[in-house]
């Protein structure tokens, strides 16, 4: 039986900056090999302006980027529809989630929350995620919300300066919208 914990998602708002901050740098070890920007050196200030370009975004319906709480509130990740392709109707789905509430299906149930919100908000079609083929848990969880598996393709992500091969994976809206 799955367990589907309790949390919700809410676009970024300045104020979550501490909080972010705070569980990106405690969880450097585990996100910085497929999410390069989270790095130890990380900063408030990057983070300020990230949060800031996010709320600009969210308004401009050019990106939504939501963060992941649990239900008293506390900061467990982010979550997000980017790189939006509005003439094919399709953006990135991307998902982390801090160490401390890994392996408890946060990302799991974060992203088919999400996906249910992108398709009741948006006329977006198709949601994409686009994982390593080393990011064993990221792939786990693509899998556990239930996106499709399509293939892999070669060289698709740069980390670090190296190339890596990435599962994609999709969610796509039923019917005609």
């Amino acid at each position: 039986m799955d367990f589907e914990p309790l949390i919700s998602l809410r676009p970024y708002r300045i104020e979550d900056v501490p909080a972010l901050h705070e569980a990106a740098l405690s969880s450097v070890a585990e996100i910085r090999p497929f999410l390069p920007w989270c790095h130890p050196d990380l900063t408030v200030e990057e983070l300020r302006a990230w949060v800031e370009a996010q709320i600009q975004a969210f308004e401009a319906r050019t990106a939504f980027e939501f963060t992941i709480r649990a239900e008293d509130g506390r900061f467990l990740g982010g979550c997000g529809l980017n790189q939006i392709d509005s003439v094919y109707r399709r953006a990135n789905l991307g998902y982390w989630v801090r160490t401390s509430a890994s392996r408890r299906g946060v990302a799991t149930e974060a992203v088919r929350q999400l996906v249910r919100w992108g398709f009741e908000n948006t006329d977006l079609i198709r949601l994409e995620v686009v994982v390593s083929t080393k990011n064993v848990a990221s792939l786990r969880t693509a899998e556990k919300a239930g996106a499709v598996r399509e293939g892999i393709l070669r060289k698709r992500l740069l980390l670090h300066g190296l190339p890596h091969d990435a599962v994609v994976f999709s969610f796509v809206r039923e019917g005609n919208p």
